[in-house]
């Protein structure tokens, strides 16, 4: 959600190793390494697990060969990552046998789906450890090192982790990812996630400002509240008679501090409200960004897919952010080849892409997940060259869109947080806008966590490119 190049969803591009903290001095007794996949809620627990074992004597390394724990975070959203993971695994017994007390363990959503597949069947890790259960790790590590398999991929209604401040790791300083809820009511019939995450809950708001306020004064300069709902926010504050829905929670973090971006994601068509798009605008440090699935442009494979809206909605729901937030960014989500799509399904979504005409989209062609209810319902019949095909298309079509978003910024100025040194150029620096566009210019004098304003000289399908200016 974070890149701004027209993206053919690959969990591939999302695994890599954690480093350690940076600043962090503590002499460590052991090592633990581990990858993560999959959305920014995996990265986001990634932190959380690393401060549960920090606590218990483990440093974070990004060298598997020194490590005596390792973990794989998984997502369970295409067949694609679950294959990788598999390879990983396997690419590991090598150490395991060359290495006695080495221990390797699988968590999140792939643990909660596949449980003792991995243990049992495959014999590839030592432990399983689903989402809701990472408190336990330091006991599963206990049983595992005496040669038990442990497992706990119990589901919970209350587990948030609010009492525990992640461990900020590969990161930048600037930018930080902040849970606010667990879960998802939604059953989306193609998606396996609240059978992998449980139901829906929502964090206390307190603690969320504490941690929010806890990473501005440590230097960071932007927070993404995450859910795989945002917009279902909704805590009842019994000890300071409050109602916080997901619009309040907006004001309260970015009360903290104008110079705090505020960014979200995801939120789903069916929930966000007027009060959340009229939050947005009333505050200059929320970002004029918004995440919006659409799935599919089809009625008919949107009631398949339990969407509970139609076409003719969402694009009232596009007309109605773009009245209120006339500059706002859209990105969305598309699946092309979902059960029984013909051209015709093909063609409406097309459509409603050059309805919308997003700023990013993520698109990715059906991937039938075992347990959800698509897959109990109805038949993956949708050939693979015809998904492929249709998802090129989809690419094309989107890559116009973004192309000529970009080449409406040219000669604009924007404000542009500044988050690190360009990856093609030393002498260059790159940053974002409000609406989630990144924006390559020259050094200088500037320096991350910095807000420059940059105008807009040049562009390509994905990047902009342009100088500094006074403000």
């Amino acid at each position: 959600m974070l890149d701004t190049v027209p993206k053919v969803h690959d969990e591939n591009r999302q695994g890599e190793a954690i480093a350690p903290q940076a600043g962090d001095t503590r002499t460590y007794a052991k090592k633990f390494y581990i990858e993560s996949y999959g959305c920014a809620m995996n990265f986001n627990d990634s932190e959380i697990v690393a401060s549960i074992l920090n606590k218990e004597g483990f440093g974070a390394t990004r060298d598997v060969e020194e490590a005596d724990l390792v973990l794989l975070n998984t997502c369970s959203i295409r067949e694609k990552a679950e294959q990788t993971v598999r390879k990983r695994l396997t690419e590991f017994k090598s150490i395991k046998k060359a290495k006695p007390g080495f221990l390797v363990g699988v968590l999140g959503c792939m643990a909660e789906r596949l449980k003792s597949k991995f243990l049992e069947e495959e014999k590839l890790v030592d432990m399983v450890v689903g989402p809701d259960s990472y408190r336990s790790l330091p006991d599963l590590i206990e049983e595992a090192s005496s040669g038990q398999k442990a497992i706990n991929v119990l589901l919970s209604r209350e587990e948030t982790y609010a009492d525990i401040s992640p461990v900020r790791l590969n990161s930048n300083g600037v930018n930080a990812f902040v849970s606010i809820m667990r879960g998802c009511n939604n059953m989306c019939s193609f998606c396996v996630v609240p059978f992998t995450r449980g139901r829906e809950r929502s964090r206390e708001p307190q603690s969320i400002i504490e941690e929010a306020t806890d990473l501005f004064q440590r230097g960071f300069r932007e927070v993404t509240l995450l859910g795989q709902n945002v917009d279902s926010y909704y805590f009842v504050d019994e000890q300071r008679d409050e109602t916080v829905t997901f619009a309040l929670l907006l004001e309260k973090v970015a009360a903290i501090s104008p110079l705090l971006r505020v960014r979200f994601s995801t939120s789903h068509p069916k929930d966000i409200t007027d009060e959340v798009i009229l939050t947005i605008a009333r505050h200059e440090n929320i970002c004029n960004y918004i995440h919006l699935p659409v799935q599919s442009g089809s009625n008919r494979i949107l009631q398949l897919m339990n969407r509970t809206y139609t076409r003719e909605w969402y694009k009232k729901k596009v007309d109605r952010i773009l009245e209120l937030i006339p500059d706002c960014g859209l990105s969305t989500d598309v699946i092309t080849g979902f059960c029984t799509e013909t051209e015709e399904d093909h063609q409406e979504t097309m459509d409603i892409m050059n309805y919308a005409r997003f700023d990013l989209a993520y698109m990715y062609a059906y991937s039938e997940r075992p347990g959800t209810l698509a897959a109990r319902r109805y038949r993956d019949d949708v050939e693979p060259d015809v998904k492929k095909r249709r998802l090129a298309e989809i690419v094309a079509l989107h890559r116009t869109h973004t192309l000529a978003s970009m080449q409406k910024d040219v000669g604009k100025t924007f404000k542009v947080l500044i988050e690190g040194t360009s990856k093609r150029s030393e002498n260059d620096l790159f940053g974002r806008n409000d609406q989630n566009k990144v924006i390559v210019f020259p050094k200088g004098e500037h320096k991350k966590g910095e807000y420059v304003m940059v105008k807009v000289e040049n562009c390509t399908a994905g990047t902009l490119l342009g100088k500094v200016v006074e403000g």
